[in-house]
C-alpha cells in the first residue's frame, strides 16, 4: 500500500512538468502563450458545459478524465501543432512518453490511465470523439480572438484549418458549425487566406 502511494505521488510530481509545456496558441486575451495544464483545465470545463452538444450520449466524467490526461505525454514528446507533417514521429514519441510516464503508476492505475489516453488517441468512442472535438475547438477560438496569430505565424491556410479540424463534426455537429463560422470570419476579415 505504501509503495503504491509513493508511486502515485511520484507521478503527481512528474506531471507537474505539464505546467511548463507551452502551446502554439495564446490565451483569449492574447497576453501570453497557454501551457498544457491550462489547456487541459479549460477543456475539462468545456466538456462539463458543452456536453449537451455532443452528437451521442456521453459519459462526461470520462471525457473530463481524457482531456485531463491527453497532453501529459508532451512532457517527453513536446507540443506538436495539429497541422504537423511529422505525424509518425509525433505518434512514436507520444507512445513512448505514455509508457514511461504512466508507467510510474501502480499497475492497475497505469493500465486505466493508459487505456483512457489510448482511447482518446483512437477517436472512436463517443467520449473520445467529443473530447477531440473540444480539443480542436479551443485553439480555433484562440486563433479567432488573436486575429489568426498562430495560423499566420505557422503559415496555415484556411483550407488546411478546415480539413484538419473537420473531425470536430464527429463529436459535435453544432460545435463544428460554430468552428467553421469562426474560421470563415477570420478569412473574411483578411487575417488568413
Amino acid at each position: 500500500m505504501y509503495n503504491e502511494l509513493n508511486q502515485i505521488l511520484e507521478f503527481i510530481r512528474e506531471i507537474d512538468k505539464v505546467k511548463g509545456i507551452y502551446r502554439r496558441t495564446k490565451l483569449f486575451d492574447q497576453s501570453r502563450y497557454e501551457n498544457d495544464a491550462e489547456h487541459s483545465w479549460h477543456l475539462a470545463l468545456m466538456a462539463l458545459t458543452l456536453k449537451d452538444y455532443a452528437n451521442e450520449k456521453i459519459d462526461v466524467n470520462k471525457v473530463i478524465e481524457m482531456v485531463l490526461i491527453h497532453d501529459i505525454v508532451e512532457i517527453d514528446a513536446g507540443d506538436y501543432i495539429v497541422y504537423t507533417t511529422e505525424k509518425e514521429e509525433k505518434q512514436k514519441k507520444e507512445k513512448a512518453a505514455a509508457k514511461r510516464i504512466f508507467g510510474i503508476l501502480p499497475d492497475k492505475l497505469k493500465d486505466e490511465i493508459y487505456a483512457l489516453w489510448d482511447e482518446f488517441e483512437a477517436e472512436e468512442s463517443p467520449e473520445a470523439k467529443f473530447a477531440s472535438a473540444i480539443d480542436r475547438l479551443e485553439p480555433i477560438m484562440q486563433n479567432y480572438y488573436s486575429n489568426g496569430e498562430a495560423w499566420k505565424k505557422h503559415n496555415i491556410h484556411s483550407s488546411q484549418i478546415l480539413k484538419v479540424n473537420r473531425k470536430i463534426e464527429k463529436g459535435s455537429i453544432a460545435l463544428w458549425e460554430y468552428a467553421k463560422s469562426l474560421i470563415e470570419e477570420t478569412v473574411e476579415k483578411g487575417y488568413i487566406e
